[in-house]
């Protein structure tokens, strides 16, 4: 299944927060990490994640420093700051509450998820 562009995007910025409260990290790592959580589903690309990085620094929500790693490059590393964190506490909220009433809109309307879309495939209601 391919998540869509408009999902990806808006889900962005609680992700990368997320990915940042657990430990600090450069942009490659993130691009793992989210690869690895989504289970292989979120195929992020430079081009996408540095431009949230950068978004998130100017607002405050992260900080960068760069490091030498043990190979000789240079990395920009990022860290969440406690502005970031409340940020984070407060998407969580929004999400939990878009996917709370999707899935009371979806159980209302008998529409069936992913799991049971076979078994249970009730019509859509038209519309008039």
């Amino acid at each position: 299944m391919e998540i869509n562009k408009d999902l990806i995007a808006a889900s962005s910025t609680p992700l990368v927060l997320a990915i940042l409260a657990e430990e600090d990290s450069y942009g490659y790592a993130i691009l793992q990490r989210v690869r690895e959580l989504s289970g292989g589903r979120m195929e992020w690309t430079d081009g996408m994640l540095y431009p949230v990085l950068h978004r998130l620094e100017r607002l405050g929500h992260i900080e960068a420093r760069w490091e030498v790693a043990e190979s000789g490059r240079h990395r920009k590393y990022y860290r969440i700051t406690s502005q970031g964190r409340a940020r984070l506490g407060e998407e969580r909220e929004q999400w939990k509450a878009v996917n709370s009433t999707l899935l009371g809109i979806w159980r209302a309307l008998s529409i069936p998820g992913p799991a049971n879309h076979a078994a249970s495939a009730a019509p859509l209601p038209q519309e008039a």
